[in-house]
């Protein structure tokens, strides 16, 4: 048997409000969704004024995130992001009924190296999703922190 750790609420609401902090800090409306470690939605919030859309893709790019334990932008890096023509996993965003999100704004998050849920953002271009996810990691390491837990802040994340 295996203990997990896993993602709770108070903690994705702290994530959550961090990320949209920083969407307000750089101007940008975004929505932000937080997924436990099966892709299930914790927390969904849309700021107003932000695109009707933003719900389903941060979802979506938090789902992936989670789902594939890497953020969704390493998908497409060139040149050997897999998702790219010709390369293993070309066409893998047609995968889930079309949930798998292969552009920026989707990051695992990970506590003591586990992947336990992820984080994804829709509303900005992918620095200012990226600077919005990064803040809710942070805040997440910063909440936790002082528990001895250990929590991944950067933007690119592969496990």
């Amino acid at each position: 048997m295996k203990k997990a750790i896993k993602l709770e609420l108070a903690e994705a609401r702290h994530m959550a409000q961090a990320a949209l902090r920083q969407a307000e800090a750089i101007g940008v409306r975004e929505t932000v969704c937080i997924v436990d470690d099966g892709g299930y939605p914790l927390v969904l919030e849309r700021m107003d004024g932000a695109r009707i859309t933003g719900p389903q893709i941060a979802w979506n790019k938090a789902f992936t995130a989670s789902g594939h334990k890497r953020s969704t932008h390493l998908f497409t890096r060139a040149p050997d992001g897999p998702a790219l023509p010709g390369n293993e996993a070309f066409g893998i965003q047609l995968s889930f009924e079309g949930r798998f999100a292969a552009f920026v704004g989707g990051y695992p998050i990970v506590v003591n190296g586990e992947v336990v849920g992820g984080i994804g953002l829709s509303g900005g271009n992918g620095e200012q999703d990226t600077q919005c996810g990064v803040a809710g990691l942070q805040a997440l390491r910063d909440l936790l922190q002082s528990q001895g837990f250990d929590v991944l802040v950067q933007a690119d994340i592969k496990k």
